[in-house]
């Protein structure tokens, strides 16, 4: 209308909605997607009136514990969820919707890694994970290509046209949100470092309290990976934290207190149960302690999780950025990809590490074909290997709840 005042965000909105068309190979998966999911949707729907019409021998899941029955009627939602998504992701490349087609790989990227947590609780590591891993890595790697802001960025570094931008990029602030939504932008270049950066420092803050407080004077390892300094459950709690939180970082500080404190207590849980639930593992017990909730989170350590996300939130992310953007401008997404190679292997070889701890205990292992990666493991990561790396960690493969 004449005399409309359009902002620029409203203009930058506008500008990610417009169709932009995908290349041939893109749009071939968009197709592929579609095709496949509707077969699954479909098979699903059929399966489900075969349920409702008694056709469908039950007897196998007789002996099988309530928990594993929960766990594989999750996965069989997720999956269906999925489908779903893939369809309304293929229907998005072909229309050339950039930023809803980021948008919905983003939140298909959290299905994926949900179902796979499924997968990895029923039948440890192996074969019915390749899809989904497969499936998460091209989900990254759209998301990052159609990621409007990430886009801008790519051309920024080819033509240099945008001189704001250039300027931002040399003051190393690039990464924060400068619709003022939000503190940082939410995409996975930034996520990725607050990952490994939270990795480290929540495993030196960890061993500090463990020489202090729990045995003075005394190390031991607390790291959760194979290799490296790097304890996981505090770079994925910083995630959740600094997604949770980006839009009320500047909020009262009792708010983003107790808003990390439930986080951090919750995903402790969880961390605690799946461990036990997938591998027979205890890696902490509470039990006993003040408001101890299952021996797997307790009071005191959530308030732990409120104040370092309180003092993650408005001190350390600030610095955390300006210290990520002194990487070179040129190697900015090359560093990025090839540390990011290097922490999926190593967590993937740390889960099936893991993996083969827990058939050893149980008893379970295939010693007359054994996998590549099976071997490999018994190789180099033995018992005694496994016990010493992870000094904090038990076993006692009657805890989990495996289906196989």
């Amino acid at each position: 209308m004449p005399g409309e005042v359009v902002t620029l965000d409203e203009r930058e909105s506008q500008a990610d909605d417009k169709p932009e068309r995908y290349p041939f190979l893109i749009r071939v998966y968009g197709v592929l997607s579609i095709v496949g999911s509707l077969i699954q949707v479909n098979l699903a729907i059929l399966v489900a009136l075969a349920f409702v019409r008694g056709e469908i021998d039950l007897s196998p899941l007789d002996g099988i514990t309530a928990t594993t029955l929960v766990i594989g009627v999750v996965a069989l939602i997720l999956s269906l969820v999925v489908a779903i998504m893939f369809i309304v992701l293929g229907v998005r490349l072909l229309l050339g919707k950039r930023h809803r087609a980021a948008t919905i790989a983003n939140a298909m990227i959290a299905v994926e890694v949900a179902f796979g947590l499924c997968v990895v609780l029923l039948y440890g590591l192996g074969e019915r994970l390749v899809p989904t891993l497969v499936n998460i890595v091209i989900l990254i790697v759209l998301q990052t290509y159609s990621d409007p802001a990430l886009r801008d960025e790519r051309r920024l570094q080819r033509k240099l046209q945008q001189l704001e931008r250039k300027a931002e990029a040399e003051d190393g602030t690039l990464g924060r949100d400068l619709t003022g939504k939000g503190y940082i932008t939410l995409n996975f270049f930034n996520i990725f470092w607050v990952f490994v950066i939270c990795c480290v420092l929540g495993l030196l803050v960890e061993i500090a309290y463990h020489m202090i407080v729990v045995e003075p004077g005394v190390y031991q390892d607390r790291a959760g990976l194979l290799y490296g300094p790097f304890s996981p459950i505090y770079g994925v709690g910083a995630v959740l934290m600094t997604i949770a939180l980006n839009r009320f970082h500047d909020r009262n500080p009792l708010v983003v207190f107790l808003v990390s404190a439930v986080i951090g207590g919750a995903f402790e849980f969880f961390v605690s149960w799946f461990m036990e639930t997938a591998f027979g593992i205890t890696a902490w017990d509470y039990t006993g302690t003040f408001l101890s909730i299952g021996g797997r989170t307790n009071g005191m350590f959530m308030c732990m999780w409120g104040f370092l996300g309180l003092l993650w939130i408005k001190f350390v992310l600030p610095v955390m950025l300006k210290v990520v953007n002194k990487i070179p401008w040129n190697w900015r997404y090359g560093v990025t990809a090839v540390c990011a190679t290097l922490m999926f292997v190593d967590a993937g070889l740390t889960l099936a590490a893991l993996d083969c701890w827990y058939q050893r205990e149980a008893g379970a292992m295939n010693a007359e074909n054994p996998s590549a990666i099976v071997e490999f493991c018994n190789d180099n990561y033995g018992d005694d290997f496994m016990a010493n790396r992870f000094q904090s960690m038990t076993i006692d493969a009657d805890r989990a709840a495996r289906a196989d």
